[in-house]
């Protein structure tokens, strides 16, 4: 049984700022606290899906600077094996905002390097996607980079997933390259124009996805947990677990994401897969961070066994 999970997607650094909210136009504030240590949803999927007992490889584009050498180590650390293409383009970087009362985030990315993926780079390894299990890609890298890896996932027999996030606007042919796609509510709401604010609306905006040709729809609802439906006519609610107080939610999409894609290629049904995303997630927002923040996979069962 193939196991290998392929992850296309970016690394950045990750400046993050504490404070009470976010400054207006023209004013400075004080902030609480400062860090700066590994992101980018690629790269934290990645990270999440090793320390989550996956067999990752993930493809992407680094500089050749202290921020690509930070890669190297958290990659190192998690066990992740890279599959990088080096260039004089500098390793992007991501300005984090972490409201202090409540660890909610607002992000702005400059992908960098990873910006430059090209469809070249994905076939390059196609043999890589070509064999997996989950091939796995977001939309912070060029979308026809996103949209090759699909396809060579796809055709290798591989389950493809798609995080489209950030958001932005997709066409029909590309959604029915994947087998499921996960957006949260807000990135649902920009591909269906339905406002997720409850399950019956998360069913309604997976329906759509469905109907415009994704294989299934797996709709994460933050503190809510998730929705799945697949194109079969299976719906679940997939419940949230607590794993104590919220520090920091950042990484919470992306560690949903890799813990999936684990209990995914470990052939676990998706529902399933899904709550072990979910266990995933609820670790990682009590911890400050993001790739920091992803939990091991003693911590992720020791969760789903209470």
């Amino acid at each position: 049984m193939r196991t290998d999970i392929v992850i296309l997607g970016i690394f950045v650094a990750d400046a993050s700022f504490r404070a009470d909210r976010l400054p207006r136009m023209g004013e400075t504030l004080l902030g609480r606290g400062f860090a700066l240590g590994p992101g980018g949803k690629g790269s934290n999927q990645a990270v999440a899906a090793a320390r989550a007992g996956g067999a990752v490889r993930f493809v992407t584009r680094l500089g050749r600077d202290p921020f690509a050498d930070m890669a190297a180590r958290i990659w190192d650390e998690a066990g992740v094996q890279a599959e990088v293409t080096r260039g004089d383009t500098p390793t992007g970087a991501a300005f984090i905002f972490v409201e202090a009362a409540t660890g909610d985030n607002a992000i702005i990315v400059a992908p960098g390097a990873a910006g430059t993926i090209t469809p070249a780079d994905v076939d390059a390894r196609a043999a890589l996607f070509d064999g997996a299990a989950v091939v796995m890609t977001q939309l912070e890298q060029p979308l026809p980079a996103a949209r090759r890896a699909l396809e060579i996932g796809r055709a290798g027999g591989a389950r493809t997933i798609l995080n489209p996030a950030p958001a932005a606007p997709l066409d029909d042919a590309l959604l029915a390259l994947c087998d499921i796609v996960t957006p949260n509510e807000t990135e649902a709401e920009a591909l269906t124009g339905i406002a997720v604010t409850g399950l019956d609306e998360a069913d309604r905006a997976a329906r759509a996805l469905i109907g415009r040709g994704a294989g299934a729809a797996l709709i994460t609802l933050g503190a809510r947990g998730a929705f799945w439906r697949d194109a079969s006519g299976r719906a679940a609610h997939v419940p949230p677990f607590d794993a104590g107080p919220v520090v920091e939610t950042t990484g919470a999409g992306d560690a949903f994401s890799g813990g999936f894609a684990v209990a995914l290629a470990e052939g676990q049904d998706p529902v399933a897969a899904a709550r072990f995303g979910c266990a995933t997630a609820a670790l990682s927002v009590t911890r400050p961070g993001t790739a920091a923040a992803m939990p091991t996979r003693t911590e992720i069962e020791a969760l789903l066994a209470r």
